[in-house]
């Protein structure tokens, strides 16, 4: 699935939550959109934490 496809599933996934849940909604839907989108790009390899682990355990 290319970025426009993905897109355009993101955007009318949003605004049927907003057109049928309220602001609310919408954005509960975009955070855990958000979060899922994360969460597969670092299971896929494509995004690195290691750095941003690593650096907040340093300053314990």
């Amino acid at each position: 699935m290319n970025r426009t496809t993905l897109g355009t599933v993101v955007g009318l996934a949003l605004g049927f939550a907003l057109a049928f849940g309220g602001l609310g909604q919408m954005l509960i839907v975009a955070l855990f959109g958000g979060l899922g989108f994360a969460v597969a790009r670092a299971l896929a390899g494509d995004l690195d934490l290691s750095g941003y682990l690593l650096s907040r355990r340093s300053h314990r």
